[in-house]
Parts: structure tokens; sequence; C-alpha cells
């Protein structure tokens, strides 16, 4: 069960039924189609259709402060999340841990290795949707001296929109209570390490001069014996 607090002190309980994740979600498809083309020399498998939905085991969608990684090449994604509720729809911060060994397989594997984050604050979507595209999403890793420094930095409106996955989920008939979607990312910074213990994701909304935040620790599993 999923627990958000809203801005006016309200809370908002959601047992997910429903996880999706959106990839090759950029509002700029033409640019989409080319990092495709540079995964796919990386031996990332593309998509059969773009942009793409990915189911997730509903258990994945936690509002967890510690994640367990099989392996070092784990890393997180800075996204939003919508949250379908017995009273409309909520938006709130998201990071999809994802294991980038994993992804050279199927990415739809790699979405289901790891937990995908949400913050434990949302907002409604009706009373932002106006100026959704304005949001301001920044993720920022925490390496292993604890030092912090910032991976990813856009808006929302270098995504496609909320509206565009509520039409989606509409048409399959998932726009339902209990649906999460996670909504794909933007570009990190090439010359930070995603692959850290610490990450951390915020949103901004100017308009309201409102944030919601979410941050978790990454630790390494225990090799296997036997």
């Amino acid at each position: 069960m999923l627990r958000f607090e809203l801005i006016d002190g309200s809370t908002v309980d959601v047992a997910v039924t429903r996880l999706f994740n959106a990839g090759y979600a950029g509002r700029d498809q033409a640019s989409v189609r080319a990092h495709i083309d540079e995964l796919a020399e990386l031996g990332v498998p593309g998509p059969s259709q773009v942009p793409a939905l990915y189911p997730v085991s509903p258990y994945l969608a936690q509002q967890a402060d510690s994640v367990a990684v099989q392996n070092e090449k784990s890393s997180g994604e800075a996204e939003w999340a919508i949250v379908f509720t017995d009273d409309g729809v909520l938006l709130t911060a998201a990071c999809d841990q994802t294991d980038r060994d994993l992804e050279t397989y199927g990415v739809a594997w790699s979405k289901n290795a790891s937990p995908d984050v949400l913050a434990k604050k949302a907002w409604r979507l009706d009373d932002v949707e106006d100026h959704v595209d304005d949001i301001r999403i920044e993720a920022w890793v925490t390496d292993s001296r604890g030092s912090e420094s910032r991976i990813q930095d856009g808006t929302l409106g270098d995504l496609l929109p909320p509206a565009h996955w509520i039409r989606e989920l509409k048409d399959q008939g998932y726009a339902r209570p209990g649906t999460v979607l996670i909504s794909g990312t933007i570009p990190m910074a090439p010359d930070v390490d995603q692959f850290a213990p610490g990450w951390r994701v915020r949103l901004t909304d100017p308009t309201n001069d409102e944030t919601i935040e979410l941050s978790y620790t990454v630790e390494k599993m225990p090799e296997p014996i036997g």
C-alpha cells in the first residue's frame, strides 16, 4: 500500500494493481530514434514501437529509503509518475532503478529487476495540468565519498505529457484506481557516474512554488553462494 500526502495535508492510500514504465518517451521523437540507434551499438535491443510501454510487477512500486541491487551496473532515472485513485489522478516524483547489464538482454526484464521508487508527497494532476510542462525535473547522485552531483535537469515538457499516457491507458482499459505509470526519463549528464550509491529526484512547480522530492540509497546484495 502506498500513501501520498497532498499539499492540503490530507493523505491518499493506493493499493497498486498495475504498474507500467514508459520508455523512449521524449517529446522529440526524432531524437528518441537517434538514441535508440546509439543504444543498439551498445547491445541494447530496440523496441518494436515508440514510445514503448512496459508492464512491471506491481509490488515494485515502492516508497523506499533503500534499494538492494544485484550488481554495480544499476542506476536510477529521474521520472514523474501518475497514480490513479478513487478520487482522481495524482502526479508525483519517481526514480526507476534499472539493471543496465540486464537491459542488454531486454528492457522489459531490466525494468522488473529493481523497484520504481515514488515520493511520499503528490499533487492532484488537475491542480497542475495547465502548467505541467513548466515543472522542472532534476536528479542528483551521491558518490561513495558523500559528494553529490546533478546528473539530470529538464522539464516535464521534455517528455510526453500525462494526458498522452492517460489516453493510452484508457484505450487499453487500465485507467482505473490502482494503476501507476512511470514516465520515462530525460538525458543524463555524460560526465557524471550514474552507478552511484545514492539517488535524489525532485520536481519543482514554479507556478505554485512547490516541490516534491524523494531520495534513497543503493546497496549491492551479497554474492550468491553455490
